[in-house]
């Protein structure tokens, strides 16, 4: 399958999932072309066919063939009272798998950045949300509204994914609120930007904005009351922001913002570009919400399903010693890092995660490199196939969490008789 030729590669390690480049290997390394962006460069610098091939499991830090890793996991996790899941960085596939193996044991359910993720999903649960796709702010936003920085900090080809510089809307304004412009933007052409100092933190700042668009008579600075003017004159106008930006009180900036858009779709064209806390926790939350009827932060208890978007935080629930035992997800890396917890801890790791010195490690395929996959993209809407480059003989996310879960069937089959 591995080839040293360059071929077409959908990138999995961001939330836009860009598909229009090319990967080649050079002696087990990975290239990319077609790009320099360095999220996607960092990503691949972390995969070697050499050691991936010599990547084994592992049982309090000793080497173990994969069936006594899975022997172990699951008695670990067979053994606890209230387990957690979390990190959830895999596909769909992983994912599906993962929710039967909450259902065996009972485990809550939560994102590696699930602080910042509840944002938008508790202002879509409270009040609903309007968002748009990257094909319709390439093809018709005319004025696109940044809030807290440039996304391209965060996903770098961003600027490009929607057109930035092409004749296809003939004209795009591009404002910073609370940050400075973006050099990347200066000199192309079609594109002017600006940038708003924040009135107060950014809660105040998005709320007086809310309010001069819905056009009440309040006093605000004159630069944020043009930029109300602009919004209301604009086509279609989009407005950005990023999970990990916000404060902890984000989601009443979220529900700020949905407001805004709300009133602008009066009588114009707006929307929301929300960037979360990446592929794999997007993508699980939308398993989730079809396989359960529930997101994310959901647990299958003694009273059927419970869902509780601010007791089930993974970091809280480790810090208070609620959980007893920890099944941490990482297939695309160690971009976020594990929680050090004291307690009994199965880890299923692709590259550069670190296996735990007391508890079960085994290594994972990464979808896009070694096996086939889909990711939801940050638009929520758009669902890709990714293909992978080479053979690594690891297990996948959801072959693992598939031999977990009848493990423990088993086990109990086998102790009711």
């Amino acid at each position: 399958m591995a080839t040293d030729s360059a071929r077409p590669w959908t990138c999995p390690f961001c939330p836009l999932l860009c598909d229009g480049f090319a990967l080649a290997r050079d002696g087990g390394r990975y290239a990319l072309q077609g790009s320099d962006c360095p999220r996607a460069a960092a990503a691949l610098a972390r995969f070697d066919d050499a050691a991936a091939a010599q990547a084994r499991p592992q049982v309090d830090g000793k080497p173990v063939d994969l069936d006594a890793a899975l022997a172990a996991a699951a008695a670990l996790l067979a053994a606890s009272r209230q387990p957690l899941i979390a990190g959830l960085g895999t596909d769909v596939d992983g994912a599906r798998a993962l929710y039967p193996l909450a259902c065996a044991t009972g485990a809550i359910t939560d994102a590696a950045g699930g602080e910042a993720f509840l944002h938008g999903l508790r202002a879509l649960q409270d009040r609903g949300a309007f968002t748009t796709t990257l094909a319709e702010v390439r093809n018709r936003a005319d004025l696109i509204v940044c809030f807290g920085g440039t996304p391209r900090e965060a996903q770098p080809e961003i600027w490009r994914r929607v057109g930035i510089g092409e004749t296809l809307v003939a004209q795009r304004e591009i404002v910073f609120v609370g940050a400075p412009t973006d050099p990347a933007l200066d000199g192309l052409p079609g594109v002017t930007q600006g940038s708003i100092a924040l009135a107060g933190d950014l809660f105040d700042t998005v709320s007086l904005l809310a309010a001069r668009v819905a056009q009440r008579r309040i006093a605000v600075p004159p630069e944020l009351d043009a930029l109300a003017g602009r919004l209301r004159d604009a086509r279609y106008a989009v407005l950005v922001w990023e999970a990990a930006r916000l404060p902890a009180h984000g989601t009443l900036i979220v529900e700020a913002l949905n407001q805004i858009v709300g009133d602008l779709n009066r009588h114009t064209r707006a929307a929301l570009l929300p960037f979360g806390a990446g592929a794999g926790p997007a993508t699980a939350n939308q398993v989730y919400a079809w396989m359960s009827g529930l997101p994310l932060r959901s647990r299958p208890g003694p009273l059927g399903l419970e869902h509780e978007p601010l007791l089930y935080d993974a970091q809280a629930l480790l810090a208070a010693g609620d959980v007893d035992a920890l099944l941490w997800v990482a297939s695309f890396g160690d971009e976020t890092p594990r929680p050090e917890r004291a307690l009994p801890t199965v880890v299923l790791g692709g590259p550069g995660v670190v296996a735990p010195a007391q508890g079960v490690f085994i290594p994972v395929t990464t979808p896009g490199i070694g096996a086939p996959g889909h990711l939801f993209r940050t638009d929520g809407v758009v669902m890709l196939p990714l293909e992978p480059v080479r053979e690594d003989g690891l297990p996948g996310v959801a072959q693992v969490a598939r031999a977990l879960a009848e493990r423990i069937h088993a086990s109990r089959r086998q102790a009711a008789a």
